[in-house]
C-alpha cells in the first residue's frame, strides 16, 4: 500500500507530472532541457527529477557533468498502466501540448552543450 501511495503521490504535483509527460514524449532528456521548457531553476528540477527518482519514475545517465533522464525501464505494472491512461489523455491537456512545442523549439536551436 505504502509503494501505491508513493506512486501515485509523485503524480500529484503538476510540476512533476509535466515532467514525465515531457519525458514519455521525447525519451531522454537533460536538465537544461526540462529547465528551458519549464522556465524554472537548475535547483527546482533537479529536486522534482530527484523526487521521482526515489518514486521510482525516472531512470538517470550521467554523461561527463550532465545528468540525463529517462522514464524508468523497470517500471511497476501500475507505473505502466498509468503511463499508458497518461498517453492516452496528454492530447487532451493544452499543456501537455505547449510543453512539447516548446521543447521542441528549445531542441532545434539547442547549443551543444547546455550553459
Amino acid at each position: 500500500m505504502k509503494h501505491l501511495a508513493q506512486t501515485i503521490k509523485a503524480l500529484s504535483d503538476p510540476l512533476r507530472l509535466r515532467i514525465i509527460l515531457l519525458l514519455q514524449a521525447n525519451g531522454e532528456l537533460c536538465v537544461c532541457d526540462l529547465m528551458a521548457v519549464l522556465g524554472l531553476p537548475q535547483s527546482t528540477v533537479s529536486r522534482h527529477l530527484a523526487y521521482l527518482k526515489r518514486s521510482c519514475w525516472v531512470d538517470t545517465r550521467r554523461d561527463g557533468v550532465w545528468m540525463y533522464y529517462t522514464l524508468s525501464r523497470e517500471s511497476c505494472d501500475t507505473c505502466r498502466e498509468i503511463l499508458a491512461t497518461l498517453q492516452t489523455h496528454a492530447s487532451s491537456l493544452p499543456e501537455a501540448d505547449t510543453d512539447r512545442a516548446a521543447l521542441a523549439s528549445f531542441l532545434q536551436g539547442k547549443p551543444s552543450v547546455c550553459l
